[in-house]
Parts: structure tokens; C-alpha cells; sequence
């Protein structure tokens, strides 16, 4: 015969004021390590979802960043003559592109970040259908222009149409302003590869980027430059290359698991103290249940029950509690890149129903103990007890 579940219930009703102090405590440090969660998760999608599985990247071997990755014209004129390359409107549909690093002051640090500028050709917007221009237009080649994202916008001056910034001795100005639909573009300003070529005195290209007709075609043309012994080059998925970008954030991933072992055991002692505080003023009662022939395992069931709604209650509201930092936009240094990732907290659905979990693990835990003492304290001594 189990105990019915209004049981639970009504022995929560009669203790309003410690069942809502505790999930209101236990919420608390579940709201904590949601914020935690969703900025790793944010930062983490603005990286795996860069980039297409069906673009191929082509670097100098060995590289681990476009940065630190030269490929010369010659070996672009090569790849370019490849066959199986998709055309476009006006020819092939590829890119040679230079990526570098400004420093720029932010808003809120005059001293500045890291910022990636991605030297492109026309075709860079057209292999990445889902960047889209939203005011002004393209950068023009022969020109020292730029297109910036709203997220630059928002955290560097001078990053309006029309506005001007300098690097070293050269001056660019902003015609346009682009969305990357949440990617690692959404980080970088976009100028003419030629002309960021000549302020860095460099001739050869960063990295390659094309779009194959179809599988076959990307094999193809991934086998044949890595036999081709004149370009000594390697390829990858331009989606791979961004994955791997994670790697650069070990220190988030790190803090955050850090920051969740310790709110999981905050959660777990406050559920503990909860369940021994309601099983310590009911021992006659749960003699006397035990009396009329309840079993241990179902004292042992109605407690962890009770610690299950408690907390399951706690990790509701605290993702509640954490939602007003759902979707802040902030930014972090990529320590594979030495550039700055910008992005926003993110709470997705997973991120909550992964808290809710492991507050009601917790629970369950933070329940055993009490519920095992009661479920094995002798009858007779229980029901002597005031």
C-alpha cells in the first residue's frame, strides 16, 4: 500500500513558509549556474554554427587559425582552375580572403580588443547566403571601406554609415552594415582583400574558401590538393574549421563546470536540510504510519517525493530568476584566435530542462539521507519521541 501523493502535499501546505524559503534558496543557486550556462552556450553557438559543411576552407598545412595561414596567388590560380567548383553569377564561387587583427577601443575599454578583419571579394556574400546586408552596400575593391555588424555597432564607436577609424596610417570607412545571423561573423568587419593586403605589405591571401557542385565534387577536390605536391595545402569544411575554434574556450568551459559543481552541492545541502528538518518534527507521525503498516520503502518514497517537488520547484524558478539575462550581448577572447567572439547569454531549452534536472537530482539526493534515517527508525522509539 503506497502513500498517496496528497499526502505529500499537504504536509508541504502545512510548512508554506520553509517549502517557500527553500525553493525560492535552492532557485537562487540554480538561477546562477543557468546565467553561467547560458553564457557558455552562447558563446558556443555563435562558434559551431559558424560556416557550411558544404564550403571547403583551403589553409596552409599545419595551420590552426586563418590569421596564422598564407596561401599565394599562384596556389590560388591553381584551386581556382579546379574542376567540380559551383559558378555563381559571374564565375566560380570562390574566395581568396585575408584575415587580421585590429586593435580597436570598445565603449566600455578605451585600451581596445582584438578584432578580426576579413579581407573578401564580392563572392564572399554569395558562398555565405546567410550573411545579409542590411544598410548601405558592399565594400568596393580599390577602396578602404568596411561593413560592420550590429554587435560592432553596439560595442566600438565610429561604426556607423559614414563614420571613419584609423589603423596604423590608413583610414576606412564604414558603407555598410551586415548580419551573420548569430555566427563569428557577427564579430568581424569585412574590408576589400587587396587593399587589406597592401596596409599589411602582403601578397598572399589567408585562406581560400569555395563551394563544391555537389559530394562528390567536394572530395574530389579535397583529395586532389592534398596530392597535389605544388600546393602543399590542407582542407577542411569551413564548419570544421569553426568547431575547432572551440578549443579556444577551455577557460569558460572550465569556470562554468566549476561554478555547477558547486551549485549542485549548494542545492543538493539545501534539499538535505529541508527534508531532515521535516522528517525530524514528524517521527511519531511516520511511526505511526509505519504502525498501520506502511513499509519503509514507502516512508522511503513519500520523503524522496517531497524532496523531488521541492526541488523540482526550486529549478523552475530559477531559470525563471535567470531569464532577464537570456539574450545580453557581451563578448570573450578566443585564446585559439587572440580575437574577440561576441555574443549573447543564451538560455535555449536545453539549457533549462538540463537545470530543472539537475536540481531535481539534487533533490533526490539531498532526500535519501533523511528518508533512509526515517525509514529506518525503530517504531517503538519513534512514537516516544514529543
Amino acid at each position: 500500500m503506497a502513500i498517496p501523493i496528497k499526502y505529500n502535499i499537504g504536509n508541504l501546505m502545512s510548512r508554506k513558509v520553509s517549502a517557500v524559503m527553500t525553493v525560492l534558496g535552492i532557485g537562487i543557486v540554480i538561477a546562477v549556474m543557468v546565467a553561467m550556462m547560458a553564457l557558455y552556450n552562447g558563446v558556443q553557438q555563435a562558434l559551431v554554427t559558424s560556416g557550411s559543411k558544404d564550403n571547403l576552407l583551403v589553409l596552409r598545412e599545419g595551420a590552426q587559425t586563418e590569421a596564422t595561414s598564407w596561401v599565394s596567388r599562384d596556389r590560388y590560380r591553381i584551386i581556382s582552375a579546379l574542376p567540380g567548383i559551383e559558378r555563381g553569377s559571374d564565375g566560380p564561387l570562390i574566395s581568396p580572403e585575408t584575415v587580421v587583427i585590429f586593435k580597436l577601443p570598445r565603449h566600455d575599454n578605451p585600451t581596445g580588443s582584438n578584432v578580426n578583419v576579413r579581407g573578401v571579394t564580392p563572392k564572399a556574400l554569395e558562398i555565405r547566403p546567410y550573411i545579409k546586408l542590411l544598410e548601405g552596400r558592399m565594400v568596393r575593391p580599390g577602396l578602404y571601406e568596411v561593413i560592420v555588424t550590429r554587435r560592432m555597432q553596439k560595442r566600438f564607436p565610429n561604426m556607423n554609415i559614414g563614420d571613419t577609424f584609423k589603423s596604423g596610417t590608413y583610414t576606412w570607412t564604414v558603407v555598410g552594415v551586415f548580419d551573420a545571423d548569430g555566427t563569428s561573423f557577427d564579430s568581424e568587419i569585412w574590408a576589400p582583400v587587396d587593399q587589406l593586403n597592401e596596409t599589411q605589405k602582403r601578397e598572399d591571401y589567408s585562406s581560400v574558401l569555395l563551394k563544391p557542385v555537389d559530394a562528390s565534387a567536394y572530395q574530389s577536390i579535397k583529395d586532389t590538393v592534398a596530392t597535389d605536391t605544388r600546393l602543399k595545402l590542407l582542407t577542411k569544411s569551413e564548419h570544421q574549421y569553426y568547431e575547432d575554434q572551440t578549443s579556444g574556450l577551455m577557460g569558460i568551459q572550465i569556470l562554468v563546470t566549476i561554478v555547477t559543481f558547486f551549485m549542485v552541492l549548494g542545492a543538493t545541502l539545501g534539499a538535505m536540510n529541508t527534508m531532515f528538518s521535516a522528517v525530524a518534527s514528524r517521527k511519531r507521525e511516520l511511526a505511526t504510519m509505519r504502525a498501520l503498516g506502511f513499509k519503509r520503502r514507502d516512508i522511503l518514497l513519500s520523503i524522496v517525493i517531497e524532496a523531488i517537488v521541492v526541488s523540482g520547484l526550486a529549478g523552475v524558478v530559477g531559470v525563471i530568476l535567470a531569464l532577464p539575462v537570456n539574450g545580453i550581448a557581451t563578448g570573450t577572447a578566443n585564446f585559439v584566435t587572440f580575437s574577440e567572439v561576441a555574443f549573447n547569454f543564451n538560455i535555449s531549452l536545453e539549457v533549462a530542462l538540463f537545470a530543472i534536472g539537475l536540481a531535481i537530482v539534487a533533490g533526490v539526493i539531498g532526500g535519501l539521507l533523511p528518508a533512509i534515517s526515517a525509514a529506518r527508525l525503530p517504531i517503538t522509539r519513534a512514537l516516544r519521541e514529543i
